[in-house]
């Protein structure tokens, strides 16, 4: 659960500024996009091969 603190003199579009931040640095609405729809195992496995055969072409290249 991602918190922040408002302090009095704070406005409310500086809090939400420094929320949003927070939220993105630790990965949550990436992690809810991922888990939005079930993949299966092989379905993921076949992602995961893409990805790594797209990384080593353009290492090699």
């Amino acid at each position: 659960m991602t918190e922040i603190i408002v302090s009095e003199h704070e406005s409310f579009d500086q809090a939400l500024k420094r929320f949003t931040k927070k939220v993105q640095q630790e990965g949550i609405l990436a992690e809810a996009r991922r888990r939005a729809h079930y993949e299966p195992p092989s379905v993921k496995r076949k992602k995961k091969a893409a990805v790594k055969r797209r990384k080593s072409l353009r290492n090699s290249g």
